[in-house]
């Protein structure tokens, strides 16, 4: 694994999306993304955290892009998004490469119930609007994540206050 290098470039990576098409993250943008990944549709703690996330979108849209991804197949994220009514950019299909490039800590399943494939434990990304990538927070299991509140206030403070990358040594 390798640590995620705020302050530089993120590799500019495409995410396959439900609906069709991609997102993108490491390539310029008009505004700010934060990109959530999340365990996939075995985790109950993701859905109660993504919940959360759904329920205050529009405060988060107003002020950047909101991308989720994870490894799921289309099927398993449709599933979701149906079961949860989530209106975020939902993507699937995130691969172990990819898992690793962001420097998320990757996980086998425990057993097929849990689910049948590798899998990224959470992460999120805070990407500036040049593709370099300004806060970074990833877990090595379900329970620690940040508290969406706080991200909210912290983001848009960061942004309207063009805040510099903090961590970099």
């Amino acid at each position: 694994m390798t640590k995620p290098n705020v302050g530089k470039q993120v590799t500019p990576t495409s995410f396959a999306h439900v609906d069709g098409g991609t997102r993108a993250i490491g390539t310029a943008t008009e505004r700010w993304t934060m990109l959530f990944v999340y365990r996939g549709r075995h985790c109950p703690r993701c859905k109660r955290y993504l919940n959360k996330l759904n329920a205050r979108l529009a405060d988060w849209t107003d002020r950047m892009n909101v991308i989720v991804v994870s490894a799921d197949s289309l099927e398993k994220a449709l599933a979701d998004r149906d079961e949860f009514g989530w209106n975020f950019d939902l993507c699937y299909g995130l691969t172990v490469p990819e898992m690793r490039d962001l420097g998320l800590y990757v996980s086998e399943p425990l057993s097929e119930a849990e689910t049948s494939d590798m899998f990224a434990e959470p992460g999120t990304f805070a990407i500036r609007p040049d593709g370099s990538l300004m806060l970074v927070d990833i877990s090595n299991g379900p329970a620690a994540r940040p508290d969406l509140e706080e991200l909210l206030d912290g983001m848009i403070f960061n942004i309207d206050n063009d805040r510099p990358v903090r961590g970099t040594a």
